[in-house]
């Protein structure tokens, strides 16, 4: 049972769609000072958004505080391997959350620019899409 999983949906097995356009929310850095935000459309799954927190973490420590902007709420179907066709739609194998160009996935808050680029660094290996670090605008 993954540890990042909605408690409950209305269908749990869901069709799979297109994921088209840019984002439109989430799209700034709103919680922390520096954040790191998708170039690509993709699918994350929960198992890469734990691995890139835990990463995230393991460099940080105590210092800092890292924000997870995305949930995985949709669920991916696979049927066992070597299964005869016609059997209904398979289990549910994993859950991802739907990414679309400029979604701010992870926020830093109180650490110094140089620590959050290597932070997100890290990141960015255990994630399936390009990324590239944003800071936050300042408002006047």
């Amino acid at each position: 049972m993954p540890a990042n999983m909605p408690r409950q949906v209305k269908h749990r097995k869901m069709q799979k769609r297109r994921i088209r356009g840019k984002a439109t929310t989430n799209n700034t850095v709103a919680f922390g000072d520096y954040g790191i935000q998708s170039l690509e459309t993709g699918r994350v799954t929960s198992q890469q958004i734990e691995a890139a927190r835990v990463a995230a973490n393991r460099l940080l420590g105590r210092s800092g505080k890292i924000f997870i902007r995305i949930f995985p709420q949709r669920s991916a179907t696979a049927q066992p391997a070597e299964t005869r066709m016609g059997k209904g739609k398979g289990d549910i194998e994993y859950w991802y959350a739907e990414v679309k160009p400029g979604t701010v996935m992870f926020e830093i808050a109180g650490v110094d620019k140089v620590l959050a680029q290597q932070a997100f660094r890290r990141q960015a290996y255990k994630l399936p899409v390009k990324t590239c670090m944003t800071e936050r605008r300042h408002t006047v």
